[in-house]
């Protein structure tokens, strides 16, 4: 059977699971944690994503995420793909990680409280899973975005988004006694869980009015069409490194001609690959192509010497 396609749009909100293979660990110690972000971190400045709450489990993640270009399936793929390398790198292993295909829960985010459901649902999750005693507050879980929540803007991640969260709190400001009144209200709702308004996060395929559903119901049914992708296709990650290679090009004063003229090797096109790597998920064979550099191994190996050259 197909899969159904992902429903993609820019400015869509998700809740984003996925566990290990046959429920195994996907992080074996702290050190896994810390790759996992620093992946993460990378993941959102080639998507432009923006990450409202996460969550590191023993043998899942959780993340809700804002997807301001349409690029949700691009992303995840380079993330999970990315993160399995390294993970099985570290500990000398091969093979898959994750479970067959990750849940994408669309969310939404216009300020009705569906946006602080799910964010409560997932900052909430280790006191339903037992990894924090009563007595602990709920920044004893250090692997949550929740401990983020309560640093001051610059002590935070920067693809780590609060202030909408803290607008569904009713908090109007990212100041100590907004802080303070987030943390006052989320360990006020420990004595309640589970809470009865978390079923909808666990077993729906959207978080919504029932005004939401419709349109998402409408827009999935009546298929692939350009009328209904063409935002999609404007705002695909090919479209952003376009348009970079674009800025790059200008900013040399080189035109599309310079690219197939000059080596494979030229320092100039390796800069202009490893921000594209950087910024994007595109791939090595089609920075390659699109930069005339060969092969995408030849292209890896130039990025590593560049690499090994700036420590």
């Amino acid at each position: 059977m197909a899969r159904k396609l992902r429903v993609q749009y820019p400015g869509a909100v998700y809740h984003v699971l996925n566990r290990g293979d046959r429920r195994k660990p996907i992080f074996q110690a702290d050190a896994d944690r810390a790759l996992f972000l620093d992946t993460l971190a990378q993941a959102c400045a080639k998507t432009r994503w923006q990450v409202h709450a996460y969550c590191l489990m023993p043998n899942h993640f959780h993340l809700v995420l804002e997807t301001p270009q349409a690029n949700l399936v691009a992303g995840m793929k380079w993330l999970l793909g990315v993160y399995t390398a390294r993970f099985n790198r570290r500990h000398q292993l091969s093979g898959h990680l994750f479970s067959g295909r990750y849940k994408a829960l669309i969310v939404d985010g216009s300020g009705n409280g569906y946006l602080k459901t799910v964010c409560d649902y997932v900052h909430l999750n280790p006191v339903r899973a037992k990894l924090i005693a009563a007595r602990q507050r709920l920044t004893a879980f250090r692997w949550s975005s929740y401990p983020g929540y309560l640093l001051t803007p610059r002590q935070r991640p920067p693809w780590l988004r609060v202030d909408r969260l803290l607008g569904e709190h009713a908090i109007p400001r990212d100041s100590a006694a907004g802080r303070r009144q987030f943390a006052a209200a989320m360990e006020a709702r420990r004595p309640g869980e589970p809470a009865p308004e978390f079923q909808a996060v666990r077993r729906g395929w959207c978080l919504g009015d029932k005004a939401f559903r419709q349109e998402l119901l409408a827009q999935m049914q009546s298929g692939p069409g350009p009328g209904n992708y063409g935002a999609e296709r404007f705002e695909s990650d090919e479209a952003r490194a376009l348009d970079l290679l674009g800025v790059e090009l200008k900013r040399r004063r080189w035109t599309e001609r310079d690219l197939h003229t000059r080596r494979k090797g030229d320092q100039d096109k390796v800069a202009i690959a490893e921000r594209l790597r950087r910024e994007t998920t595109m791939t090595l064979q089609w920075l390659a192509q699109r930069l005339a550099m060969g092969s995408g191994s030849h292209v890896a190996n130039l990025l590593a010497v560049r690499r090994r050259a700036k420590r």
